[in-house]
């Protein structure tokens, strides 16, 4: 990869992206968290400051998939560039379902798939969040794109506390994360997890100069035609159907971890140095002193147990607690489908290197971008909404980053035509960038039902309340009249805003600044020497040129959810929050 390296993120749709921007087998690993549940839309959801639940839903894909003349198209575009046996599964599943919800999803999942495998390095891995729902569909589609010798694990994690929803079903509390290779030869480096106290009290009984260990064999089950099978000091591992197994723990005791030397040289340099127990009988074998080590390596459940503080050896974390659900942490965005920097940080430490090259196509708010930097590996981020794009930039700049490095963000526009594209190209996804290039956040869902003139707000506070005031916005990008403005007081006033906003794409009239200058001043209480217009007017130009909103930024911002700054680093080192 070129020196001059710049982190990527991607606004539009992640095939267009793939097959447009980014080359053959250039990326080391690729986290997705595609939006799938049969029953519900998949939505970006905002906490309001206080905690209370936004009424605002961001559809970022509508994921109730319908069948109908773009799926059928997509359809048979896959009966040309699939691979024979993907598009063979998506037949049989069309003649096994019919052609609905699930089947539309597949074949929207299908072509993205196939992508992911090209971009993929032969020692890359991928690793797809799912949950139950279609996690088996999905498992099939990877066979078929990845190769079934190229399925490695199927994690469980577990995704929040208890349900009550179990009238009729057992509370639904996990995800699953499908792990595939590229080839046989993957980046692959788990780290490990404490023992329970329990485990280290009844077993480890024995104490010499090295510390706490237990006795354990020597052998694995299991004839071998090498040295392996062959005697040592008069005990044939052979005549029991077994052979000497050198393990890990102890390899430390012998020179290069015992590379190039035989099985019976190793067992040499180990008895030379203590950490063998030769048996005190003919019918006994050899054992090894097996100290305690860094613990379990990570098994296929991820599952956060709370209140089991004080079970494992050695700290007084809870079991899996570095990948803990979100619920009440500082980390917490309110972004309904956000995932826990822990959990990302596993598994981009389990199978990539630093300096390797992460790729998430359904960034969200961006998590897996976070945790790469945190992680000191490059990244690519893809979202179809300017919305997450909007937060991801806010994260990147936030007390959660201390110093991210440079990124360029590819897709938005960045002059004033390329914003009047936009605009004729999706309204909606216009006026949620204009949105956040003002500073706020979209107040809710544009394709259901009329915005009733608030498309953005501003959050910020100026007293010691601790209560957020807010700036409402509207977002103009066809012609714009006196009336408007009239308007956008009358939405201030219902919202119980301080100040409103008006952003336009075209040039506002005279009539229309006269009517935002009679509109008053908003005086703050405890900084009276300060005045704002109570009615702005600014222009996509403006916005463009880096002018912004003009209130109190006496305290900091709280359009949008930060971590707290109490949490002050990230430790790659234990994978820890702290």
């Amino acid at each position: 990869m070129s020196e001059e390296w710049v982190n990527q993120l991607y606004f539009g749709d992640n095939l267009k992206v793939l097959r447009e921007s980014i080359a053959d087998e250039s990326v080391d690993l690729i986290y997705l968290d595609p939006p799938f549940n049969s029953n519900a839309t998949y939505n970006v959801l905002f906490d309001e400051t206080g905690g209370d639940k936004s009424t605002a839903q961001i559809v970022a894909f509508e994921d109730t998939w319908r069948w109908g003349k773009e799926t059928e198209i997509a359809y048979h575009e896959l009966r040309d560039t699939a691979p024979p046996n993907v598009f063979e599964f998506l037949m049989a599943m069309r003649a096994y379902i019919g052609t609905g919800t699930l089947l539309a999803y597949l074949v929207m999942m299908a072509p993205r798939m196939i992508e992911l495998h090209r971009i993929l390095k032969k020692s890359g891995s991928l690793y797809l969040h799912c949950d139950p729902n279609a996690s088996h569909y999905l498992k099939m589609l990877l066979d078929g794109v990845f190769g079934v010798g190229n399925f490695r694990s199927e994690i469980v994690w577990r995704r929040s506390a208890a349900h009550n929803k179990t009238t009729r079903q057992y509370g639904p509390i996990h995800d699953l994360i499908l792990f595939y290779s590229k080839s046989e030869q993957f980046t692959f480096h788990p780290g490990y997890r404490p023992y329970t106290r329990g485990y280290i009290e009844d077993r480890f009984k024995h104490t010499d100069a090295q510390g706490i260990y237990r006795y354990n064999n020597l052998t694995g089950p299991g004839k071998r035609s090498g040295d392996s099978g062959q005697p040592w000091k008069d005990f044939n591992p052979t005549l029991v159907g077994r052979h000497w197994a050198i393990p890990n723990s102890v390899r430390s005791f012998l020179p290069n971890r015992g590379e190039g030397m035989s099985s019976q040289e190793q067992l040499d340099e180990l008895l030379a140095h203590d950490v063998i127990m030769m048996p005190k009988t003919t019918s006994g074998f050899p054992m090894y002193k097996q100290p305690i080590g860094d613990g379990v390596p990570y098994q296929d459940i991820w599952i956060f147990q709370p209140n089991t503080r004080g079970v494992l050896y050695g700290t007084e974390e809870c079991i899996d607690q570095d990948v803990k659900y979100l619920e009440d942490e500082d980390e917490k965005l309110g972004f309904a489908t956000q995932k826990p920097i822990g959990l990302l940080a596993r598994i981009i430490k389990t199978s990539s290197n630093s300096g390797d090259v992460i790729l998430d196509p359904f960034c969200g708010c961006g998590t897996a971008v976070i945790a790469a930097e945190l992680l000191d590996r490059r990244w690519i981020g893809i979202d179809i909404t300017h919305l997450a794009i909007t937060l991801i930039k806010n994260r990147l700049s936030s007390e959660e980053v201390k110093e991210c490095k440079p990124f360029v963000v590819h897709g938005i526009p960045v002059d004033l035509k390329s914003a009047e594209a936009l605009a004729l190209e999706n309204r909606h996804q216009f006026e949620w960038w204009a949105v956040g290039l003002a500073g706020g956040r979209p107040a809710q869902d544009k394709r259901k039902g009329a915005d009733r003139g608030l498309d953005g707000l501003i959050y910020f506070s100026d007293d010691g309340s601790g209560k957020a005031k807010r700036i409402a916005i509207q977002v103009k990008s066809g012609s714009v009249s006196v009336d408007m403005i009239r308007d956008l007081r009358g939405v201030v006033e219902r919202e119980k805003a301080v100040i409103g906003v008006f952003v336009t794409l075209k040039a506002p009239t005279r009539e229309m600044l006269k009517e935002a200058a009679s509109g008053g001043i908003y005086q703050p209480e405890f900084y009276p020497q300060f005045k704002y217009n109570r009615i702005q007017i600014l222009t996509i130009e403006n916005l463009l040129a880096g002018k912004v909103v003009d209130y109190p930024h006496v305290a900091p911002d709280s359009t949008y959810s930060k971590p707290s700054k109490k949490r002050k680093k990230f430790n790659p080192g234990n994978l820890m929050l702290i």
